[in-house]
């Protein structure tokens, strides 16, 4: 049985999932009937000085793989349409660059601004970390209504320290859009 997460929670899992090594991120999320609205999920391959340790390791719909092989987005879900997840990012644990501490997970709205659209459009979003050999759901995280009028939010993050894998429900609204997180973190 999967846990389930609540925001600001931490799950160690190095100490809780030994040996795990190949992981998907699931994002998902439904739309509310009579809408349509394209999100997309980034990644944000960060160093201890909390930046991008090069422009490569931001990773979304225009950069679907990391330079060293560890992270692979799998492609643009412009409609949200199915039972799924909607977006998925696989990660190789041990192939992340030694100088990644960090990897934060956000979700936008693509051109949110133009078409005013915001998180109130939308129901039952979430991320959630499964194992990708036994194909079991390890956790997740349900965001809670909280962001309606945001245009994106930080879903959560993995954080490396002393070498154990963490991942933190975060779960920060915010209407910087897409561009907002890449000035702050290239």
């Amino acid at each position: 049985m999967a846990i389930s997460l609540k925001k600001g929670g931490t799950f160690n899992l190095s100490k809780k999932e030994p040996g795990l090594e190949k992981i998907m991120i699931g994002l998902g999320w439904e739309v509310k009937p009579g809408n349509s609205v394209d999100l997309d999920a980034s990644v944000f391959m960060l160093g201890s000085h909390g930046k991008l340790i090069s422009e490569e390791y931001f990773v979304f719909y225009n950069n679907l793989k990391s330079p060293d092989g560890s992270l692979q987005h799998t492609g643009d879900n412009r409609s949200g349409k199915g039972d799924d997840d909607d977006e998925m990012i696989l990660a190789n644990m041990p192939l992340i660059n030694a100088d990644i501490t960090e990897i934060l997970i956000t979700v936008s709205i693509h051109e949110a601004d133009a078409r005013r659209h915001n998180f109130g459009l939308l129901d039952e979003a979430y991320i959630r970390i499964v194992d990708v050999s036994t194909q079991r759901e390890i956790l997740r995280y349900d965001l809670d209504a909280e962001f309606t009028n945001n245009t994106d939010v930080e879903f959560g993050k993995l954080h490396r320290t002393n070498g154990e894998w963490s991942f933190i429900a975060s779960g920060i609204g915010s209407n910087q859009g897409l561009q907002g997180y890449v000035d702050a973190y290239a």
